[in-house]
């Protein structure tokens, strides 16, 4: 004899939550992607617009003497593109606020490679720097925030 399953909370209706997710756990969520997402496009307007100096948002100071401006052009060139990658993974995070499930494989893309990008700062050549007040915070997102939001993301998709 089979016993059927009763839902676990009948008295949540699915309309108010994310595909199965709690609607606190999903609300919560999709207020952390828009956080998030914000966050990662001011990020990277600083970069797309200011290039290698950036348009010192975060308080940078001159650090740069350019001694060969063609070399250089090119770089900073390079530079801006990585920053308008950055904005474009915030826009569509933004975006997929409207329905985290729906989205989950991109989202799960921009957040493995923001943790592969966390990972790279291990390649720097003074391991100090990685651990700099300016880093930390960031180094913080990139490693254990995402992680954190892949799983998250996994769980609200659940019945």
């Amino acid at each position: 004899m089979r016993l059927a399953k009763r839902p676990a909370a009948p008295h949540i209706r699915a309309s108010w939550a994310i595909s199965g997710g709690t609607p606190m756990s999903a609300g919560i969520f999709r207020v952390v992607l828009a956080l998030s997402g914000a966050l990662v496009i001011f990020l990277g307007l600083n970069v797309a617009l200011g290039g290698i100096p950036t348009m010192s948002w975060l308080g940078e100071r001159p650090f740069l003497a350019v001694t060969d401006e063609a070399q250089y052009l090119l770089i900073d060139n390079h530079i801006r593109f990585f920053g308008g990658l950055f904005v474009g993974f915030g826009l569509f995070m933004l975006f997929a606020v409207t329905d985290p499930v729906k989205y989950r494989q991109a989202l799960t893309v921009i957040f493995a490679a923001i943790f592969i990008g966390g990972l790279a700062r291990f390649s720097a050549p003074e391991m100090d720097v990685v651990f700099e007040n300016e880093i930390i915070g960031s180094l913080a997102a990139e490693l254990l925030l995402m992680p954190v939001l892949v799983f998250w993301l996994s769980r609200l998709g659940r019945r």
